[in-house]
């Protein structure tokens, strides 16, 4: 089993190596969901998932957005699947998102990805998985 720390990691980079570790049969968990970034100026990103959000059809029919951090980890994970497949789809359950760490693995080796961090960056711009949550309605926990 692998556990990732999310803590200041880009969203997209690491939802790449999460989703290549699942596809390789590997179970996988992200802990401090909440604090995985999404890279660029706070307003725009702001607006972007406001806009994702409010982009509905038909009700009984549309795709749910969530409000919560892990769960929106986990969805960019799926982004990297091919969901299309059954061993997407089988991958996918072997991924797993927590918010904060939870006690089984307060002892364990997390892995961190010093190459996807927000150290890489070419500029300060950026935003949490957790404030974009609590921007779209989503409760603090």
């Amino acid at each position: 089993m692998k556990v990732y720390n999310g803590d200041g990691i880009i969203l997209g980079r690491l939802a790449a190596a999460v989703a290549k570790d699942a596809l390789l049969g590997e179970e996988v968990r992200i802990v401090n969901a909440e604090k995985v970034i999404i890279s660029g100026k706070k307003e725009i990103v702001f607006a972007h998932e406001k806009q994702r959000f409010n982009r509905m059809g038909h009700p009984l029919k549309s795709e749910r957005h969530t409000r919560t951090p892990n769960r929106l980890v986990r969805r960019s994970v799926r982004g990297m699947l091919p969901w299309k497949f059954t061993r997407g789809k089988e991958a996918y359950k072997r991924v797993r998102c927590y918010h904060g760490i939870p006690s089984e693995f307060k002892g364990e080796n997390l892995i961190i990805l010093t190459k996807e961090s927000s150290k890489k960056l070419p500029t300060l711009r950026y935003v949490t998985v957790g404030s974009v949550c609590r921007n779209i309605g989503g409760k603090s926990i």
